[in-house]
């Protein structure tokens, strides 16, 4: 099978090259820092961004979050269905 990002240097303006669901945790960072966060379910996203900042927002559901995350928070966090949007 041909592969597109083979030869390709990863941006972080994507696309990215994994996705993983989220369980949120006021203690454990993702391995390596997401280029974005995707959420079906609406509500309030609190999390830890790239710089080491805590901040919550809310969004609608099927929302694209185009922000550097390293955890998502389980407190203050009600939205559902958050994935990971990773450079592999």
């Amino acid at each position: 099978m041909s592969n597109p990002f083979k030869n390709r240097a990863p941006g972080l303006s994507g696309p990215a090259t994994d996705i993983m669901p989220v369980t949120p945790s006021d203690s454990n960072e993702f391995a390596t820092t997401a280029i974005a966060l995707y959420v079906v379910g609406a509500g309030t996203v609190a999390v830890m961004t790239a710089s080491g900042t805590t901040r919550s927002f809310a969004v609608p559901a099927y929302s694209y979050v185009p922000l550097g995350v390293r955890r998502v928070l389980a407190t203050g966090t009600t939205a559902t269905g958050i994935h990971a949007l990773l450079l592999a």
